[in-house]
């Protein structure tokens, strides 16, 4: 076998491994993103007039799951204890918000600042509500929004096992 077939058929093997290795990375990805956010596609289930989505909590028992914002698809993350949606500000341009007003709010970190806005649509699968208050928070680093008890106080929330239910 001559030297340049040898080095081509070298080649083609630290290719192939280069490949084989950029595939399981893509595919652990994908592994992990599931097990972040196992709710990456909500299904929103009719029982008579009522709508409801089902939400799986994730392994860290967090709840999160995608839905949109003013036709935009952002992740969610359902938050009791905040008392207002809450999105983080460096998300506003690409979801079309507006800085309103600066208001002081008190966090678990402490006291922070934070912007009202206003959101045209919010939906949850085929759930939707319209303008709906909400703040912009330079304090969230992440882009996961915070889904407070303005909107969750419209709907019923039912609790079992890893499941979230939330019916409207």
């Amino acid at each position: 076998m001559s030297h340049s077939t040898r080095k081509l058929g070298s080649t083609f093997t630290w290719l192939g491994w280069i490949i084989g290795f950029l595939i399981l990375a893509l595919l652990f990805d994908r592994i992990l993103d599931k097990q972040m956010n196992p709710n990456q596609s909500v299904q929103t289930v009719m029982n008579g007039s009522q709508q409801a989505i089902v939400l799986e909590r994730n392994r860290q028992g967090h709840y999160l799951f995608n839905g949109e914002i003013n036709g935009k698809s952002v992740t969610f993350l359902v938050d009791t204890g905040a008392t207002t949606t809450s999105i983080p500000a460096h998300m506003a341009n690409r979801l079309g918000l507006s800085k309103g007003q600066r208001f002081t709010v008190q966090t678990a970190n402490g006291t922070s600042y934070a912007y009202t806005t206003l959101l045209e649509i919010l939906k949850l699968g085929e759930i939707s509500f319209q303008n709906i208050r909400a703040s912009l928070n330079p304090g969230l680093t992440g882009n996961e929004i915070l889904l407070g008890m303005n909107v969750l106080k419209q709907m019923d929330i039912i609790q079992r096992d890893n499941l979230l239910i939330l019916k409207r």
